[in-house]
């Protein structure tokens, strides 16, 4: 009976689970720990747009956003994403577990524009503007381009309610608004990584 040696499946085990993970630092990006080392302030953070991207590797989409939120729930580091009912995107958001947030430098406004004012259901938007799509070890989508990347698993969703609408800012925002109302994604936190 031959005796099989161990450690060269154990190393193409180790290199074939190991890629995904280690593709961050191929990069150029550095994990970090966002409880100690997010040094941006939450309140203005999203003013600067961001990228959201969801999916998995047979197919993902990304969008531009301008709302969101830091801070914790649950006792987890979280983030908070809205993402209107017609937006393409969305499907995306309610297929996946995961989901990340994207930062990218003022040089790249043209990524965000793009992303912002055209439809992934028409075309692939991130081949159009030559972005590079990697993935997480969860097999998250994000762009090798981006400067900071931050990875969410979802805790919590739920569309808007009317009803719960008070004041005239949420009045006054959807009273004319095509996309349809937003729904909230509040995720956790699990890994972030920027150069």
């Amino acid at each position: 009976m031959k005796k099989m040696c161990v450690l060269p499946v154990l190393a193409a085990f180790l290199v074939t689970f190991a890629l995904p993970s280690a593709a961050q630092e191929e990069y150029g990006f550095q994990k970090f720990n966002v409880t100690d080392g997010f040094t941006s302030n939450g309140f203005r953070w999203f003013h600067d747009a961001k990228l959201l991207a969801a999916g998995d590797k047979k197919k993902s989409n990304a969008m531009t956003i301008g709302w969101g939120g830091i801070g914790t729930l649950w006792g987890r580091p979280a983030l908070t994403v809205y993402v209107a009912e017609k937006r393409y995107t969305k499907q995306f958001m309610d297929a996946s577990q995961y989901f990340t947030v994207m930062a990218f430098d003022a040089k790249d406004a043209k990524v965000l524009n793009y992303m912002g004012s055209k439809s992934g259901r028409n075309g692939d938007k991130a081949k159009a503007l030559g972005l590079h799509t990697a993935y997480t070890e969860n097999g998250t989508p994000y762009y090798s381009e981006a400067y900071l990347v931050i990875e969410c698993k979802t805790m919590y969703v739920a569309p808007f309610d009317r009803k719960g609408f008070k004041g005239d800012v949420p009045q006054q925002m959807y009273r004319n608004f095509p996309a349809g109302i937003h729904t909230m994604y509040i995720g956790e936190v699990v890994n972030a990584w920027r150069r």
